[in-house]
């Protein structure tokens, strides 16, 4: 038998259970500062309160959720300092990515990111603020996923859970939807054109400026 031919490996019920929970964080159905109810999540997704547990223990070890001694367990409140070392990591992450891409093939994981530029284009001009951050998450994703590391496709994933409740929040810190698109279609066109320097500075410069959004004025 090929070797190239693995066991197929099933998630287990706590895996799955923790995957929707992060997915709902980062989508903000559980708002930073929510508590979790045990019983009321058991039930609303049909498992055991053991599983459950289970998978909140994990998001608490990911820094998701904290548990608070006789209070109970609840979604983590993102600081002023824990957004600007979120966009720190993702910055690096991103910068490593990028160089990687043009290195790989900056002609088709350019192509590919054009396209996500033009489902955000879209979004934009539909003034579609929930589909434009989709997008938005699905650009960055990719462009991580192009650079074939996966090292740095786990530690993205990590950050992009919790950096997705600061994009969910940049929606209103712009005065036009279509600045959001310009700056990923920018950093798509430098990809495709192989200029690993203006791709970098682009992602930077983007970077900063949500922090700049994000932050009180």
């Amino acid at each position: 038998m090929s070797q190239l031919l693995q066991p197929v490996v099933q998630e287990t019920t706590p895996a799955l259970i923790a995957r929707q929970l992060r997915r709902a964080i980062g989508q903000g159905e559980l708002a930073p500062g929510d508590q979790l109810n045990e019983a009321e999540l058991s039930r609303h997704l049909g498992v055991s309160r053991g599983p459950l547990r289970e998978a909140m223990q994990r998001l608490t070890q990911e820094g998701l959720l904290i548990s608070i001694r006789n209070r109970g367990v609840f979604v983590i409140e993102v600081t002023n300092d824990d957004v600007r070392d979120m966009y720190l990591a993702r910055t690096a992450v991103e910068r490593a990515a990028a160089a990687r891409v043009i290195q790989l093939d900056a002609a088709g994981g350019g192509d590919r990111l054009l396209a996500v530029s033009d489902t955000m284009r879209a979004a934009a001009e539909a003034d579609d603020a929930d589909a434009l951050t989709e997008a938005d998450v699905e650009f960055h994703a990719l462009l991580v996923s192009l650079a074939k590391s996966p090292r740095l496709s786990r530690m993205h994933n990590t950050l992009m859970v919790e950096t997705r409740m600061c994009i969910t929040a940049l929606e209103d810190r712009y005065s036009s939807h279509s600045i959001r698109y310009e700056e990923h279609l920018a950093i798509a066109q430098a990809i495709r054109d192989g200029n690993p320097a203006e791709a970098d500075r682009l992602l930077v410069e983007h970077m900063d400026d949500a922090v700049a959004r994000l932050e009180p004025a």
